[in-house]
């Protein structure tokens, strides 16, 4: 009787150990699936951007593009330098992260070492409450509140202009600044900063002296996954900034960014096939250069900070 119940209970074990192995084989195929659609997307979208940008270098020198500063392809005399556009998109990167920068940076301080965690529990999910609002609003947000409201003390500013749409992009980014500095600051070890205060060394120069260093490769990936965000926006600029690809570094004027660019060409009458056409994909492969550039620049950031502490 004995023996009969051990044969049932290791049969029960095997057939438990067949199932288990079974599951995990399964979920194991559909993570592996689920990354696969992520790669496999990744290399459409490049294979689709290199493809028809190759239709379009094919009549246009890459040096006229990379190098021109007039961009003018629906013009019956077409231009087709991308300074304008690279230039526009860089100077509402700039003054999106001179607001969302330092103010994400303070806020991200304030939250992890100065407020109670009654007042981080409160302030910090509405803080990320400013992520989920629709670009389109801001975008309208810049164009009739604050672009009038700053013309009242900058008269030469026009009606579309790079300031506003780069301060309303600033305040978008500055919750992806905060929560992500915030986290990495969060993050750092309790004991750096007792041994500190050990030392004799104030809070304030605890902070900024160890607690800050220390968590820098955290506050440098969210500071460009913020540029790469400001970079690839286009409904605040298209709204806000104009679509005159004017070479200016001038924030008060007019201008186009590269993501303006392609939204206003997908929306025209640009016949299929065209070199006109095709200046989108062009354009859309320098704008995803330049995000990947940044992108390799944050894992260096992350991995040289990571190797310093090691």
């Amino acid at each position: 009787m004995a023996y009969a119940r051990a044969v049932v209970r290791v049969g029960v074990e095997k057939r438990n150990r067949w199932r288990v192995r079974l599951e995990e084989r399964i979920v194991r195929t559909l993570l592996f699936l689920c990354a696969l659609v992520g790669i496999v997307t990744t290399f459409a979208i490049v294979l689709i951007l290199a493809t028809e940008s190759v239709g379009f270098f094919e009549q246009v020198s890459l040096v006229e593009f990379l190098t021109g500063t007039v961009w003018t392809p629906t013009f019956a005399n077409p231009s087709f330098g991308v300074l304008p556009l690279v230039t526009g998109t860089f100077l509402t990167t700039a003054i999106a992260m001179a607001v969302s920068g330092p103010v994400g940076l303070l806020t991200a301080i304030y939250l992890s070492e100065y407020a109670s965690p009654r007042v981080r529990r409160v302030v910090k999910p509405t803080l990320e409450v400013l992520a989920g609002i629709p670009t389109v609003v801001y975008g309208y947000f810049a164009l009739t509140f604050l672009t009038p409201l700053l013309q009242r003390f900058i008269p030469a500013l026009e009606g579309f202009n790079a300031l506003s749409a780069g301060l309303v992009m600033g305040i978008m980014i500055l919750p992806t600044v905060a929560s992500l500095s915030e986290d990495a600051l969060y993050a750092v070890p309790n004991s750096l900063r007792y041994a500190s205060l050990a030392l004799g060394a104030t809070r304030f120069q605890t902070v900024w002296g160890v607690v800050v260093p220390a968590a820098m490769s955290g506050i440098s990936a969210s500071f460009l996954l913020g540029i790469s965000r400001a970079v690839g926006e286009t409904m605040i600029v298209a709204i806000a900034a104009g679509q005159q690809p004017t070479f200016t570094f001038n924030p008060l004027r007019a201008i186009e960014t590269m993501t303006a660019f392609i939204v206003r060409i997908t929306m025209g009458d640009i016949p299929h096939g065209t070199v006109e056409y095709r200046t989108i994909f062009a354009v859309g492969l320098l704008l995803f250069v330049i995000t990947l550039a940044l992108n390799l620049a944050s894992e260096a950031i992350r991995q040289r900070y990571k190797g310093a502490r090691l």
